[in-house]
């Protein structure tokens, strides 16, 4: 896995080591990362995001004390082998839903046409996300 596939927004209210612990979740959760799958280091991605090593260590620690990731010695930190296994389209979509209700409600606040909204939202689902 690259670090620069992480996408960290420091202007989100949400803290940074949730953010990354969040994509990493989804990630597993999706199948993208398997077990065994090595992510690259606490430097490689604080120095790809300029972002604070410590800051990258508490999302890694707290993704293993969940037992999503274990530690490899002399290897770094790796999807647990027993970890997570590709969720069923329902388990994912709960992960998918807080974003989508909080999206609904600016939409709704903004009183933008559902329409649109879904067709810009098909674009960006259908968009290759780098």
């Amino acid at each position: 896995m690259d670090a620069r596939l992480l996408h960290i927004n420091p202007q989100d209210a949400e803290p940074i080591y949730r953010q990354i612990a969040e994509q990493l979740r989804r990630l597993v959760s999706a199948g993208q990362l398997r077990a065994g799958d090595l992510l690259p280091s606490v430097r490689e991605v604080a120095s790809a995001h300029a972002i604070n090593p410590m800051t990258v260590s508490r999302a890694y620690s707290q993704l293993e004390a969940e037992g999503v990731l274990e530690r490899l010695r002399g290897k770094g930190m790796a999807v647990a082998a027993g970890s997570l296994r590709r969720d069923s389209v329902n388990s994912r979509m709960q992960l998918a839903e807080p974003l989508l209700r909080q999206l609904a409600r600016h939409c709704q606040e903004l009183e933008l046409p559902s329409d649109r909204v879904l067709a810009r939202l098909q674009h960006l689902l259908d968009k290759d996300p780098t």
